[in-house]
């Protein structure tokens, strides 16, 4: 988005200078604010600088027709407004990441103990679980106390 406003006031600027017309500072600032609004609107593909440029050119009343001096270096413009756009945002998540860092951390340090905290309660319910089925309190199938088939039901008050 930076690349490419820049790109289009710039180019704007330029053909008002081939055809010798003077812009005022009002007619700068607007070509200004329209070329950085028609760059927000602009689809992300390549030479879409080329369609907004019509925009901002009829904005100040420039001749639209002088587009074509633009369309020859277009494709060289359109990497150079891309290592531009590339630059910029780097540098905004480099500041984002800069201001927010101590809570990312914070957050980092919070969701870290709470899934602690997780494996804790886990790690509790099994060893309850397994104490619970070590315990005679539970009962254990007939095999597992020594199953004698000689007794009968009745003679085995230890199994319910």
């Amino acid at each position: 988005m930076d690349g490419t406003a820049l790109y289009e006031a710039v180019a704007a600027i330029f053909i008002a200078q081939m055809n010798d017309i003077h812009l005022s500072p009002g007619q700068v600032v607007t070509v200004s604010m329209t070329a950085t609004l028609a760059s927000i609107g602009a689809a992300s593909v390549p030479s879409a600088g080329l369609v907004t440029m019509l925009l901002v050119l009829s904005a100040v009343g420039l001749p639209t027709e002088d587009i074509s001096l633009i369309v020859a270096v277009d494709w060289l413009l359109d990497r150079i407004r891309t290592s531009v756009n590339v630059l910029g945002d780097s540098f905004g998540a480099g500041i984002v990441d800069h201001l927010s860092r101590k809570e990312l951390e914070e957050q980092d340090r919070e969701r870290q103990e709470y899934e602690r905290r997780e494996q804790e309660l886990r790690d509790c319910h099994i060893i309850e679980v397994t104490h619970r089925l070590s315990s005679d309190s539970i009962p254990r199938s007939p095999q597992a106390k020594g199953f004698d088939p000689s007794y009968s039901d009745h003679q085995r008050s230890d199994f319910v």
